[in-house]
């Protein structure tokens, strides 16, 4: 099932509340089952350069349907995805987010 803009923003308001909780600024972002950028938010004082990371996590999870720390473990030398974040114009798979 895809996500609709409505759930989208939905999931960018709670993380924002979250974040803020955590006295961090975020970039994030939310993608539709194609791994499509459907929401974004930026927080004020929010790392330009993590822009591109967050959409390249949320793009990592939903085109493996896992979460990108996990996706790191694989990643790693003698693991079965080592060096896939070669592919697809570059992947991010260190956890958090």
């Amino acid at each position: 099932m895809n996500i609709t803009l409505k759930e989208a923003r939905e999931a960018v308001n709670a993380s924002l509340k979250k974040a803020e909780e955590l006295n961090v600024k975020m970039n994030i972002s939310v993608v539709d089952f194609g791994a499509n950028l459907v929401a974004f938010a930026r927080m004020d004082g929010a790392w330009l350069g993590s822009k591109d990371i967050s959409m390249k996590k949320a793009k990592t999870a939903k085109f493996f349907d896992m979460n990108t720390g996990e996706i790191g473990k694989l990643s790693q030398p003698g693991g079965s995805l080592y060096n896939i974040e070669h592919s697809n114009n570059g992947l991010i798979t260190f956890p958090g987010g």
